[in-house]
């Protein structure tokens, strides 16, 4: 039998559980830079006035962050759906969609240019490459499991770091060596209700030797797979932030020479898909490993991964 509720807590609690992780925390960031905005203006938080939020939408867009580069164009849309939702909740007249504002967000758009920023794809040799630079520590042994297996999972960073030992599914029947991830909760299953990754033993990247060689060396049984550690390399026991991973793989990937600029979490992902794309793998059988719904956003990587095969101008240019 269900439990009924009453308290403004628990309504707040369901209808947050409703976005995602990331999406959660840039609206609560939004909502927070709104109201100290309002502060600082003196004008009125709740219910906001059309004038006032396309003004804050527009010094929000055109002022640096501490490190010199203005946030990004998703984050202020995202901003923008903060103020939104909270007038939404509490059954007030929204100003986000007026006119004013939407001609205010047209503007900044063309003026700043949202061409989306496609951060670049690390390929299977960008990877056995990184790998090599793993030292062979525990802090390296961890780095090399989370680098190797979010390539080989097509994971997200939030899923990486989401990751329980009662997750993982190792078949061994003396024939092949197998691996199944269990995906609680992801992006596109908000519900909980459960994605399974089938992750082969591989012969050059070896992603089930590398995290069986972590699990091993950290002597972790239960609890959470990938666990932040101290300066001495002990473990601390919490799962580690999704904001680790990009830290993570950009430090290995400027080891080997790239621009860490142009890395992020989502490039373990975007490998995958181009380095598959690459090799010949068929787009349904690319979607079971990274569980998108709609075959058009793996095409764009697979696009990517063969402009250059066959090209028109190969035989004149």
């Amino acid at each position: 039998m269900l439990q009924s509720f009453n308290s403004n807590d628990t309504y707040t609690d369901i209808l947050s559980s409703v976005l995602a992780d990331n999406t959660r925390i840039t609206y609560d960031q939004g909502w927070h830079l709104w109201q100290r905005y309002c502060n600082q203006n003196n004008i009125t938080v709740l219910p906001a006035n059309h004038q006032d939020v396309a003004r804050f939408l527009v010094e929000t867009a055109t002022r640096p962050a501490a490190n010199g580069k203005l946030p990004a164009w998703g984050t202020v849309m995202l901003w923008r759906s903060a103020i939104n939702r909270k007038h939404v909740d509490q059954n007030v007249a929204s100003p986000t969609n007026h006119p004013q504002v939407t001609d205010v967000c047209k503007g900044l758009a063309r003026l700043r240019g949202t061409r989306p920023r496609q951060v670049k794809a690390l390929r299977e040799y960008h990877i056995k490459a990184m790998l090599g630079n793993c030292p062979d520590t525990l802090i390296g042994r961890r780095d090399a499991a989370i680098i190797v297996l979010g390539f080989a999972a097509a994971l997200r960073r939030s899923e990486i770091c989401g990751l329980t030992v009662d997750d993982i599914e190792v078949i061994d029947d003396n024939e092949r060596l197998r691996m199944f991830l269990h995906i609680r909760k992801s992006k596109t299953d908000q519900n909980g209700v459960g994605q399974k990754i089938a992750v082969p033993a591989g012969k050059k990247l070896k992603p089930i030797k590398r995290l069986q060689d972590w699990l091993d060396a950290a002597d972790i049984l239960s609890g959470p797979v990938f666990q932040t550690m101290s300066r001495g390399g002990k473990l601390r026991g919490s799962p580690m932030h999704h904001t680790d991973v990009p830290r993570i793989v950009k430090h290995y990937a400027a080891s080997i020479g790239l621009d860490a600029s142009e890395i992020a979490g989502h490039s373990l992902r975007a490998g995958f898909v181009t380095s598959a794309a690459v090799h010949g793998a068929r787009i349904d059988k690319i979607m079971e490993v990274t569980r998108h719904r709609n075959p058009a956003t793996v095409m764009k990587y697979i696009r990517d991964a063969d402009s250059f095969t066959d090209h028109a101008g190969d035989g004149f240019l």
